[in-house]
């Protein structure tokens, strides 16, 4: 009996749809082997295309669904008509059709956390450069230096007034280079075209941190946000990001009597599970019982913190009372941990392993801070000779 092939459309997000091929009877599948009735090509339409431009788009990618459509069907019916090597090219061939864009979407749609937003990010500057659509055959290295000077030139998708940041860029392009590196691994990419592509140079940031005085400062400051204040004051004594104070719960703490307090995490970053250390005061900002085990297992230690323009305004304002000039941010007072360690002599590793960094050189930036403002302390003794 002969296998009848389709080509049909399924929606999908954004008012799109998603084209694939539909087997009667099923197939095996080339993976699994089980039967299977659908194919998808990694192609898309818009469901309600608006400009000539969508339209256009539309046009050709239903052009090249019923191209893989007829081959498949050839394939499938014929095949002696083809030869071993025949066969492979055609198979090469239907995987270039395939559209990049959407392979990026998939493996961002994997990720979870801080790390999806910046994948999710990555993608809306890759859709704008390429109006949503492009062929893996497409592919080369021309195409990909002019989407590293695009990246490195383009605005901001924050501000039409300012240019998407160098450090931004980096991370962008890093995750193109990581769907290609995924896509050569599936054996869609024939070749190996992150490993002859450079990624963009990362520029130094300022870290921006508070002296011992400055901190100090701050705890006998009043803040509009209590809750708030606490939680700052919690990430300068332990240097967890906001991300991981928010979300801690008091399961997450425990005292161990003659060793003290304890956190027992996983990072929302980089998922990496920490066992960190934490001081007396600094469970003191937690306001909990003496026994962590004795407050509600999964309630929030820091219930109702939130991240907001809102909420940032009473940060800032808690600084300025202070007479603090300096443009702190909550992450900061992250950085503040890590360079004070530093200053008071506990070594970069040990540093390195509270942050939860995975890579020493990371960590290296503080102790730069540290060095410079050593040899700026250095310098202020003079004599008059």
């Amino acid at each position: 009996m002969a296998t009848k092939v389709s080509l049909r459309q399924k929606d999908i997000s954004k008012g799109r749809k998603s084209l694939y091929l539909d087997f009667y009877p099923p197939i095996p599948h080339p993976e699994t082997g089980k039967d299977t009735r659908r194919e998808f090509l990694g192609l898309y339409i818009f469901g309600k295309p608006k400009t000539p431009i969508d339209k256009k788009h539309n046009a050709e990618t239903l052009k090249i669904g019923e191209s893989i459509r007829q081959k498949r069907e050839n394939f499938l019916n014929k095949p002696e008509i083809y030869s071993q090597y025949e066969k492979e090219q055609l198979r090469i061939k239907d995987l270039g059709e395939q559209c990049f864009v959407e392979y990026f979407r998939k493996l961002a749609d994997k990720r979870k956390g801080t790390n999806y937003d910046n994948w999710v990010s990555a993608l809306n500057y890759l859709e704008a450069y390429t109006n949503g659509s492009l062929r893996f055959a497409d592919l080369n290295q021309k195409f990909l230096e002019d989407l590293k000077e695009y990246l490195l030139n383009t605005k901001s998708n924050r501000s039409t007034k300012t240019k998407l940041s160098q450090n931004s860029a980096v991370s962008y392009f890093n995750k193109v280079k990581a769907t290609l590196k995924q896509a050569f691994k599936d054996g869609i990419l024939q070749d190996d075209l992150n490993s002859r592509i450079k990624p963009i140079k990362a520029t130094e940031t300022r870290r921006e941190y508070l002296t011992i005085d400055e901190l100090n400062k701050l705890v006998k400051t009043d803040c509009n946000n209590p809750l708030l204040k606490r939680a700052a004051l919690f990430s300068a004594l332990t240097g967890l990001r906001f991300s991981d104070i928010q979300k801690m719960t008091w399961s997450e703490l425990e005292h161990i009597k003659g060793q003290g307090y304890f956190l027992n995490f996983s990072q929302k970053k980089t998922k990496g599970v920490e066992v960190l250390p934490i001081s007396e005061q600094a469970y003191g900002f937690t306001e909990g019982e003496e026994n962590p085990k004795e407050m509600p297992q999964d309630k929030s230690v820091f219930e109702g913190l939130k991240y907001s323009a809102y909420h940032n305004k009473h940060l800032f304002q808690w600084i300025g009372a202070a007479g603090i000039t300096k443009d702190i941010t909550f992450h900061c007072f992250r950085h503040t941990f890590a360079t004070l360690q530093l200053f008071n002599g506990t070594d970069i590793y040990t540093v390195s392993k509270m942050l939860g960094h995975k890579d020493l050189k990371t960590t290296q930036v503080y102790a730069k801070i540290v060095d410079e403002a050593k040899r700026k302390a250095a310098n202020k003794i003079k004599l008059d000779m």
